[in-house]
């Protein structure tokens, strides 16, 4: 991954690059910003350019040992940090060196994906993704010894959020008191959930959304016409992740649909025993693909109350999301949208917490009833 892999942020990139320049490299960089905008691309093309022994004005020169290993995300002196589950059968804690092969071959494949395409990558099911405290004593310990190459060594931690406590705590000195030329890059989605004494150690970079034209290029060179790129980089909010999701027009999204249709519909006919099948056939999934839900419908009422405003421009559907909302968008109104998102707000809470999926969802459909006809 290069500075000219990533696509847009041109801002982003030159600053990073200036900072090599004028050897100003923070030894802890926090790159947050919305899912699918390049975060980790960013950190991966900036890690380069680092170690990169002849750079050039623009990029990394590709050329040198560094550049070579790079390419195989295999220098020696880059260490990668990643939520990861426990193994079928097993009782011990992992790091993110028992997954090391499987994150080479995503990231190598595009680093533009979610936690959720990590969790199928791993076969994770039912099971929460965390970075464990052996993480950290890996961290700690290839800290400790010489640069490889002799030049700098980097920590590459993709959702520090995922941290437990005990994890967070034991790298707080490391990261406040790195050794000689070492930076630590922290790809986050939600920085809120990181513990605040980590924070304070690091210096924060947002990274922005990427407009529609940068994403539309960008489909563009990957054989789309322009009138398809140009629909899907609309309707992909600033995330090329969205619109990959969209393109491929992946399963999940298709069952998050009719899962919505088949709630709102239930709903609003009260039929209250089809609704508890509808809460039992949602609670067999995983708790993630449950959030990837609830955040999924969050969406559709939003886009579904603005639908009501008839301005196409502001509105983020899909063709079969439109069809549906032709009917639907109505019932979402200044009466009840408000009250909808906080109970999907605390329906994720309540999966989160791992309460009873059965009850979480059986009691959220019946709130919708009662919501869909507020007057």
């Amino acid at each position: 991954m290069y500075f000219k892999d990533v696509i847009g942020q041109q801002t982003a990139k030159q600053r990073l690059i200036q900072e090599v320049k004028e050897q100003r490299i923070p030894h802890a960089l926090l790159m947050t910003g919305p899912q699918g905008v390049g975060k980790l691309a960013l950190a991966i093309a900036y890690a380069r350019y680092i170690c990169c022994t002849n750079p050039t004005d623009t990029d990394s020169c590709g050329e040198c040992q560094s550049c070579r290993l790079f390419d195989k995300l295999i220098h020696p002196d880059v260490h990668y940090v990643f939520p990861v589950i426990k193994k079928k059968g097993s009782s011990k804690e992992f790091s993110s060196d028992d997954y090391i092969n499987e994150w080479r071959e995503m990231v190598l494949k595009s680093p533009y994906f979610s936690l959720n395409d990590w969790l199928t990558t791993m076969k994770a099911d039912n099971q929460q993704p965390l970075i464990y405290v052996k993480e950290s004593n890996e961290i700690i310990r290839k800290l400790s010894v010489k640069s490889m190459l002799g030049g700098y060594k980097i920590v590459i931690i993709w959702l520090p959020e995922k941290m437990n406590l005990e994890c967070s705590n034991k790298l707080l000195k490391v990261i406040e008191e790195p050794p000689s030329q070492t930076v630590f890059l922290m790809v986050s989605d939600d920085p809120s959930t990181i513990l605040p004494t980590i924070l304070s150690r690091t210096q924060r970079f947002n990274i922005h959304s990427l407009t529609e034209i940068e994403i539309a290029n960008r489909l563009l060179q990957n054989g789309l016409t322009e009138t398809d790129a140009r629909a899907i980089a609309h309707n992909a909010e600033g995330s090329y992740l969205k619109a990959i999701e969209t393109l491929s027009i992946s399963e999940d999204n298709e069952e998050y649909f009719d899962f919505f249709v088949q709630l709102t519909r239930l709903a609003y006919m009260k039929k209250v025993k089809e609704l508890k099948d509808w809460s039992e056939k949602i609670a067999n999934y995983g708790r993630e693909w449950q959030k990837s839900f609830l955040s999924y419908c969050q969406r559709m009422v939003r886009e579904d109350f603005i639908y009501n405003f008839h301005q196409p421009d502001m509105v983020y559907l899909n063709t079969e999301e439109k069809k549906f909302s032709q009917n639907f968008a109505p019932f979402i109104n200044e009466r009840n949208v408000i009250e909808i998102m906080k109970e999907l707000n605390e329906a994720a809470l309540h999966v989160e917490r791992n309460v009873n999926a059965k009850m979480v969802f059986f009691d959220f459909a019946l709130k919708i009833i009662m919501l869909l006809r507020k007057k």
